[in-house]
């Protein structure tokens, strides 16, 4: 199908297939990073409950160690403090791609119908997204 099109129609598609697979990458983060983010408020939540003079004990890789009630939540608010814009500037990444990406397609459909060029069942972008 994409040999009949012109080498900048050709070009345009690529760059479609590439700003995709970009705002599927950085919805994927995204979405690890809302997750991480949960999680924490979560935390910080629960921590609210508990008595500060409990024991308590910080994860740091495979082992455990011992942390005051102090400690615990400026790490968790700052762990909460550090998502939040994590998101924001990943949501703001995604917009824009998405943007770029429709912006491509409309360029894409113009120059498709300006050279009258026949495309193949579903047209650019068909076939999953």
């Amino acid at each position: 199908m994409q040999g009949n099109l012109p080498p900048e129609a050709q070009e345009k598609i690529e760059e479609l297939q590439d700003l995709q697979e970009t705002t599927e990458q950085l919805a994927a983060q995204k979405g690890q990073a809302e997750s991480s983010l949960n999680e924490a408020k979560t935390a910080l939540d629960a921590l609210e409950d508990i008595d500060e003079d409990a024991t308590m004990y910080r994860e740091i890789g495979e082992l455990l160690v011992k942390t005051d009630y102090d400690d615990a939540s400026e790490s968790l608010e700052e762990k909460v403090d550090s998502l939040e814009v994590r998101v924001e500037q990943l949501e703001k990444r995604e917009g824009r791609t998405r943007e770029q990406f429709e912006e491509l397609q409309e360029e894409l459909q113009q120059m498709l119908q300006q050279g009258g060029g026949p495309m193949g069942p579903g047209g650019p972008g068909a076939g999953g997204a």
